[in-house]
């Protein structure tokens, strides 16, 4: 057995004490919000309509590279954090493989995933300003389920919208966040203007992330007590959860490793985003040249088959315009897509170092094959991986496999974003195969690929 530890675990002292703006070191930033009216740039101010004040601040905060974390949230951190960087050794044998396979785990809190390590920063900020309440939209619900555990901590009211299909496909996630205190809506819903107008068009839909952000953002502009948190895209997201990167890294540097490749799944951003942040740094300022790989689902294929473009953030256009990979804001993944990472575009961030060729590639892959690598990592690792997270993982056994085939002994780094114990109606249907993978055709993407303007 190598002298590497299987467990790498930085002692509480070593924690992040500041989460690191990558966008300081970008060599170009991405375009600004668009008001979606006038269609001219929006700055901090324009946005508190919606979103904290603070987070608004650092929404737009492109000069400072190190944001402390506040005590409060340092100390939340470490109910949970910091969190291992594990070494495949199960896998790496199953494969046959030269190739050092490490994954940065953050499903060891009762959300399971690494969505709590924003949620406890955004309501931190929200109970600061005196806000008490906050809506939000989730999709196969890790983010609503970090939320309810920060509000509750927190002390603040939180409603969530949760896609329909997700909320049919995994009830108990409804269950923990009802349990923290939350109130759980499926959407699109009766309860607000857009939710009806969306149902009357297709009173079947099983619903969308973009449908669930709209109901979010209606329901938070009817008081001003009241804001919407977004748990993905947004730059902030992106600041907060570079706290996954910082860990990763010092605990590589414990062991004397550093990533060849860095791989992350790619829903919205925040995960991989997170994840690859410090490590970004290094490739911009010239330190290093890690390859990164972001993986997305073939059902909803942004980065693949997207546009570069402005484009809404939610189905009914109320969201400012953002410069994203997009499939158009009123895409809507066919309902037998379990996997998650539903969300119709990329963030900003993650979309302009992939068109400036920094995120070096993305891959999109079909659901069957995503549980399958899920299955047998669980096999050889004993984690179930939530099904975004084994988007990554899938990457990561192809990658292993390269290695054995060429002899390189090539160093990967990779995200295991969350656990998948509320995902078991998507392991049966892959178990009893009855799954199937829901790819749209090029005639399914172009209109809403029409709508944008580059």
């Amino acid at each position: 057995m190598s002298k590497i530890p299987y467990r790498t675990y930085l002692e509480e002292g070593e924690m992040p004490k500041s989460w690191y703006n990558v966008k300081v070191d970008m060599k170009e930033q991405h375009d600004p919000f668009l008001h979606p009216g006038t269609k001219q740039p929006l700055g901090a101010k324009d946005l508190e309509a919606i979103f904290c004040s603070e987070l608004c601040a650092q929404e737009v905060n492109m000069t400072d590279r190190f944001i402390e974390i506040p005590p409060e949230i340092a100390e939340y951190y470490l109910t949970y954090r910091p969190s291992p960087l594990i070494r495949a050794y199960n896998l790496e044998k199953e494969l046959d493989t030269p190739a050092r396979i490490y994954f940065k785990f953050e499903g060891n809190n009762t959300s399971g995933s690494h969505k709590l390590n924003s949620a406890a920063a955004q309501v931190y900020y929200a109970k600061k300003q005196g806000l008490t309440g906050l809506t939000t939209e989730t999709g196969a619900g890790q983010w609503g389920t970090a939320l309810s555990m920060a509000c509750a901590y927190f002390g603040i009211d939180l409603t969530v919208f949760m896609v329909k299909v997700s909320s049919q496909q995994k009830p108990y996630r409804k269950a923990v966040m009802e349990t923290y205190g939350a109130k759980v809506i499926a959407s699109p819903s009766t309860t607000t203007e857009v939710g009806r107008s969306i149902l009357e068009k297709d009173p079947d839909t099983g619903g969308s992330l973009g449908c669930a952000i709209s109901e979010a953002i209606e329901l938070s502009m009817s008081s001003d007590s009241i804001r919407y948190v977004l748990g993905s895209v947004l730059d902030h997201v992106v600041l907060h959860q570079s706290v996954i990167g910082l860990e990763a890294k010092a605990a590589m540097e414990k062991i004397g490793e550093y990533p060849d490749i860095i791989i992350g799944c790619a829903g919205g951003g925040s995960n991989l985003g997170g994840l690859m942040a410090p490590f970004m740094g290094d490739k911009l300022t010239g330190k290093a040249n890690p390859y990164f790989i972001a993986v997305e689902p073939a059902s909803c294929p942004s980065l693949t088959r997207g546009k570069y473009a402005y484009d809404f953030g939610d189905v009914g256009r109320t969201t400012p315009l953002i410069k994203m990979y997009t499939l158009g804001s009123g895409f809507m993944p066919s309902a037998n897509h379990a996997g998650g990472l539903r969300y119709h575009g990329m963030s900003p961030i993650m979309s302009k170092l992939y068109h400036d060729g920094y995120l070096d590639e993305a891959r999109a892959v079909e659901q069957t094959a995503v549980f399958e690598a899920a299955t047998l990592f669980a096999k050889h690792e004993t984690i179930l991986p939530a099904p975004e997270s084994a988007h990554a993982i899938k990457i990561a056994i192809d990658e292993g496999l390269k290695c054995k085939e060429s002899g390189e002994k090539k160093t990967i780094l990779v995200g295991l974003s969350g656990t998948g114990y509320f995902d078991m109606q998507a392991y049966m249907s892959y178990t009893d195969k009855t799954m199937s993978d829901g790819i749209p055709s090029d005639e399914d993407l172009a209109p809403g690929l029409a709508e944008m303007e580059e």
